[in-house]
């Protein structure tokens, strides 16, 4: 005898995308391999990412992405005013 008080779900979920959805130039993404880099834009289904201190971009699979942790983007905010202070970042 089912429970009165539970409701039962007559529709599946959404299914899930298999893509994120493409965030805003700039915004701080972790990949696969814990490298953290600004969102510079996407190509062909991949993403384009760079260090915050600059340097060559590397791509990504959507998939392999997800948000900093407070600390890491603490960490990465920090890296690139020194590097800007040192006059390496514009």
């Amino acid at each position: 005898m089912p429970d009165e008080n539970v409701p039962v779900r007559s529709e599946p979920p959404p299914p899930i995308s298999p893509n994120p959805p493409t965030p805003p130039l700039g915004t701080l993404v972790v990949d696969a391999q814990g490298r953290i880099g600004e969102f510079r834009g996407e190509w062909c289904g991949a993403w384009s990412l760079r260090r915050v201190t600059g340097g060559t971009e590397w791509t990504v699979s959507p998939e392999d992405i997800r948000p900093p942790t407070p600390e890491q983007h603490l960490r990465a905010e920090t890296a690139r005013a020194n590097a800007r202070s040192r006059g390496e970042v514009l």
